[in-house]
């Protein structure tokens, strides 16, 4: 065990599917991919953590594995209850599951925003938690904060946590942000939510002295080769490996907010 003073890889994933959707595609892993690096994670001696318990060792200063690793699934695909739940019994791993509350496949009245693929059921969500995967919240219709007013942005962290923190009948602390997108308003108000960690993208390892309201992940995705994967769990080369994404994100996040705030403007 150590101390939480190196990067931990946090690594974010979506679909994980052989004949993925075409709007899932580009973000979606190959099961055989998955279950490589599942194989790659446990020969090399890493230990998978959930969200929760990485913040639990930062805020009270415990030690952690010695090559600890957060996998994330964002969505609530239908595919981590069939695929991916399997797999991670298959290797004694764990992960933390952000779902999506107005996709759920049996939302009813709550049902909101357009599912690029299908998704879990409630009960497949309960199931998940009972098998020990960290559920948390992914907005409730999966929209894009930073672009949203304060009453909608409001109501869509705020319904979403209720959502799940009803069904489940315990604190759901933890968000990510749909597309990654974020700013300072919109983490004050996922504060204000009641939220306490969020994770973000920015394909960096989390340092110990992340914001723990954008905790960065790095992208898993179909074109990621095993040698790559083993890079990025390692830490090894990622301004080299994630150059153009964040190049991408960070000019974008400029685009983003000028955009909210004209939206502003026009609107008051």
């Amino acid at each position: 065990m150590i101390a939480l003073v190196r990067p931990v890889p946090v690594l974010m994933y979506h679909s994980v599917a052989r004949r993925p959707t075409a709007g899932t595609r580009a973000l979606s892993v190959d099961p055989r991919h998955f279950a490589e690096q599942l194989d790659h994670l446990e020969r090399e001696g890493f230990t998978t953590m959930t969200l929760e318990e990485l913040r639990s060792a930062r805020r009270e200063a415990t030690e952690i594995p010695e090559r600890p690793v957060v996998l994330t699934f964002d969505d609530g695909y239908a595919d981590f209850h069939e695929v991916v739940l399997p797999l991670l019994a298959d290797h004694a791993a764990t992960a933390t599951l952000f779902v999506t509350t107005g996709w759920v496949a049996d939302a009813g009245r709550q049902a909101a925003g357009t599912p690029l693929d299908r998704t879990v059921s409630w009960s497949q969500v309960d199931e998940c938690a009972a098998a020990g995967i960290e559920i948390g919240a992914h907005s409730h219709s999966h929209a894009q904060l930073d672009q949203l007013g304060h009453s909608a942005l409001r109501d869509e962290l705020r319904r979403s946590k209720t959502l799940l923190e009803d069904r489940l009948g315990r604190e759901v602390p933890h968000l990510a942000y749909p597309y990654g997108y974020s700013s300072a308003r919109v983490r004050r108000a996922v504060y204000d939510a009641g939220y306490r960690q969020a994770a973000s993208v920015a394909n960096t390892a989390a340092r110990a002295t992340a914001n723990p309201l954008a905790v960065p992940r790095l992208t898993i995705k179909r074109t990621t080769d095993i040698g790559t994967f083993a890079r990025v769990v390692r830490g090894q080369h990622l301004p080299r490996i994630f150059w153009r994404e964040r190049t991408l994100t960070a000019g974008y996040s400029l685009v983003r907010r000028s955009r909210y705030l004209a939206t502003a403007v026009r609107t008051s």
